[in-house]
């Protein structure tokens, strides 16, 4: 049996898609200039965040000790729910442990063929997270995978599709994490109102980052007149970990019945959820940090524009750098290794085939010469 493994293995490694553990970046002979890292407003070494996430062990202990519907819905928990369904503009919330969890959970139980009567149809863009492929492959649902970013291709399927009368569901995220452009929500909110769609949305990468007060770019749409559901994470801009849900309560008593992932897992630890907390509250005083971060965005599109390299169609923080393939993309990221710079080498299966890409991802923490580094390391392949 373990020669399949095996097998399996070596045929990544043929490929250059073999992942391995890095040593971490700061545990190696060298500190190198991060740009790999999704802590985009310094959050996780934020001394106030630290201070929260001390003061909930004290008071609570480090771990919940059971699942939410035994022993460990803290009121910490219902505290910072309230707060994140207040400044969404949602009905409710609800907190998860990651963001894997929450979208493969959800989704595989939203999509449930049992619950709904019939087998849902998925509207869902290429280029979507794997969490948010895995959910709806676990659910069994039928998939009809539109173009990335395309509303033609969308409107075109959900044309072929408007005599059948089944549940549909748009899946997208808002800030697309491998390549940092846009999904058009405003009008794909528009084609679920006329198509009676329930559109769910990513925010992982946008929170924080995009929107009024950080808040994510579901908020700058109208929300009315169609169902919505918004999952974000606590582990990119806000530094720590977790995730959160926002929707109807209609929607969250049935999870909370019906989402194994939440239903059998231990609650999030209440020092991350205290940490989430007091990063929140912080984000929303950040706008000179993320204008800063978005200037710094724009200067190295420009940059890169003029010495020929590709960046696709960022329009954010995260900017891809796209090479000819797999190979190509591993040896860029080991040359700036050397250089002293870290960045992400991106291959299939993350991303489609053909689309390998270094990924550069630009916080609160870089400066003009960090970008400088960086560029006189590419300008070196």
């Amino acid at each position: 049996m373990l020669n399949a493994y095996e097998k399996y293995i070596c045929a990544l490694d043929t490929t250059s898609k073999l992942r391995k553990l890095p040593v971490g970046p700061t545990l190696g002979p060298h500190i190198f200039t991060d740009f790999a890292s999704n802590d985009y407003l310094g959050m996780s070494k934020n001394l106030d965040v630290i201070s929260a996430a001390q003061d909930a062990a004290k008071e609570f202990g480090v771990g919940a000790t059971g699942s939410r519907l035994l022993t460990g819905n803290l009121s910490l928990f219902e505290a910072l729910e309230a707060k994140i369904a207040k400044d969404k503009g949602s009905e409710t919330c609800l907190l998860f442990n990651s963001g894997f969890q929450a979208n493969h959970s959800v989704l595989a139980s939203l999509l449930d063929e049992s619950t709904l009567g019939e087998k849902p149809l998925v509207f869902f863009d290429k280029y979507n997270h794997s969490s948010l492929y895995q959910g709806v492959w676990q659910s069994g649902a039928e998939i009809l995978r539109f173009k990335h970013n395309s509303l033609s291709h969308l409107k075109d399927l959900l044309e072929r599709y408007r005599h059948i009368d089944r549940p549909k569901f748009i899946v997208t995220e808002s800030l697309f994490g491998m390549d940092g452009d846009f999904a058009p929500l405003a009008e794909i909110a528009d084609l679920c109102r006329i198509h009676n769609a329930l559109l769910y949305i990513d925010e992982a990468h946008a929170t924080g980052i995009f929107g009024p007060q950080g808040l994510g770019l579901a908020c700058e749409f109208g929300t009315e007149n169609f169902p919505l559901v918004i999952m974000g994470t606590f582990s990119k801009a806000l530094g720590g970990s977790g995730a959160y849900l926002c929707c109807s309560h209609t929607v969250k008593e049935y999870l909370v019945n019906k989402a194994p992932g939440f239903i059998y897992s231990t609650a999030p630890s209440p020092v991350s959820m205290a940490a989430a907390s007091k990063a929140w509250d912080l984000m929303k005083a950040m706008n000179g940090e993320r204008k800063r971060i978005l200037g710094l965005a724009d200067d190295l599109r420009k940059e890169l524009k003029e010495s020929d390299f590709d960046s696709g169609s960022s329009r954010s923080h995260i900017i891809p750098i796209r090479m000819a393939n797999e190979n190509q993309a591993v040896a860029a990221k080991n040359i700036l290794l050397e250089a002293g710079v870290l960045v992400s080498a991106i291959r299939p299966p993350t991303v489609p085939v053909g689309t390998s890409r270094l990924r550069v991802a630009l916080s609160v923490n870089h400066t003009d010469r960090d970008i400088e580094c960086l560029l006189k390391g590419l300008k070196t392949l």
